[in-house]
């Protein structure tokens, strides 16, 4: 059978206060056209649909839609979605009962009945092209140290050891399901060592990030494991068969360079036989001035004018997001303006404007160690805050300014 797994839709993302609304309306369509050409047998989720647990009406009504979609152009999918530390785990379990009657299973926190997990959700069964079961899955949601059971006291890490027992748990409840030929699938919303976080915006989860979960975890007789949370697609710990799908859109700047895009696996008499990596087609660009670094004003200016003109007939959501990055010597009062004076007429929309200060960034207590506040004159002080930045020296006229300012600030205290 044949399985799409991804993760980290973020749905409701904002890009400096830009939406990105279109961007995963667009993710979207092409997802489920891509389920269709590919003959996808099951669809996995690993968490973070939403971008936040307070999602905007307009990020809901794009989940729903999705799902709607989904069964109406692919009725005999299987669908297998689990929360993570974005979501409001209440808010993906509150539409369960309409879920369940569309043949749809969503995990958004760890269940339990009467005091022990719900296995009937969280191991799930996944079918193939013939309508028999190719896999089960153990769907676990992203775990709150509050779900974890207590585990007693050993040399491993609480937390860590509470997380092993929960998936050893469902994956023995699996395994107790699975008859020959069919595969043990896990799913996951967590952070595994050795893997590589995003720089701006992925969150520390259970406890934060020194709290790494050991691949481990998944035993060899998993045929594979889905996960979510990390940005990044990637392998862990060298297996073949326990990924990161990373996200589908890049959720930073940070991210621009990343392999945005979805896992297709296929497993075949109980193993994995085939993962591949089908790369998401981007609709807006990212654009970063100069490539790499910071550049001084000049020349950012010089670049910005040889960008691309804007057309008109192009719809705003395809113009690209533009950062900026400039070097200062010197303070620039007017930098935004001469920036997006430069820009006019241009496809680019400035996001981000990043000065990069020339100074030596030390603290006041490195200019002339040894003496206290009390011996150190307005003007000395004035001068360290200003080198901490600037590299050049300020000018006369900025030292006038800041004269004449003291001056006036002692007349009104005497």
């Amino acid at each position: 059978m044949r399985l799409l797994h991804t993760s980290d839709w973020h749905l409701g993302h904002t890009l400096y206060d830009v939406s990105r609304e279109v961007e995963h309306a667009a993710f979207l369509t092409w997802l489920l056209d891509t389920l269709e050409s590919q003959e996808v047998d099951a669809l996995l989720v690993a968490g973070d649909i939403f971008d936040t647990a307070n999602p905007s009406a307009e990020a809901q009504a794009a989940w729903y839609h999705f799902i709607a979609r989904a069964r109406r152009t692919l009725p005999k999918l299987d669908v297998v979605v689990v929360g993570g530390n974005h979501d409001s785990a209440a808010r993906l379990d509150a539409p369960d009962p309409l879920f369940h009657a569309l043949g749809v299973r969503v995990v958004g926190g760890l269940p339990r009945h009467r005091g022990g997990l719900e296995m009937e959700r969280l191991v799930v069964p996944v079918h193939d092209a013939r309508g028999k079961v190719g896999a089960w899955v153990a769907a676990v949601p992203y775990l709150r140290p509050s779900d974890l059971p207590s585990v007693p006291d050993s040399e491993g890490d609480r937390l860590v050891e509470g997380v092993r027992a929960v998936y050893a748990e469902v994956l023995d409840a699996a395994r107790r399901r699975r008859r020959s030929g069919q595969a043990l699938v896990a799913m996951g919303h967590c952070y595994m060592t050795g893997s590589e976080l995003s720089e701006l915006s992925e969150r520390k989860i259970l406890g934060g990030n020194q709290h790494a979960l050991p691949v481990e975890l998944f035993p060899e007789d998993v045929a594979y494991a889905a996960l979510g949370h990390l940005h990044k697609a990637q392998r862990v710990g060298g297996r073949e068969g326990v990924r990161y799908s990373g996200s589908p859109l890049p959720l930073s700047l940070s991210e621009a360079h990343y392999r945005h895009q979805v896992l297709v696996l296929d497993v075949e008499d109980g193993a994995l036989t085939q993962v591949r990596a089908l790369p998401v087609p981007r609709t807006t660009d990212m654009m970063r001035v100069p490539a790499r670094d910071a550049a001084p004003l000049a020349e950012v200016l010089e670049l910005l004018a040889a960008l691309p003109a804007y057309e008109a007939e192009a719809p705003e959501s395809m113009r690209p997001y533009l950062e900026v990055c400039v070097s200062l010597p010197r303070p620039e009062p007017a930098l935004r303006h001469k920036v997006e004076k430069a820009l006019e007429g241009r496809a680019a929309r400035l996001v981000k404007l990043t000065p990069f200060y020339t100074g030596t960034g030390g603290a006041l207590a490195d200019v002339r160690p040894g003496l206290s506040l009390r011996e150190r004159t307005p003007e000395d002080v004035f001068l360290a805050r200003y080198a901490r930045d600037f590299k050049e020296a300020p000018s006369p006229g900025l030292l006038e300014s800041f004269h004449a300012l003291l001056t006036q600030v002692q007349e009104d205290a005497s």
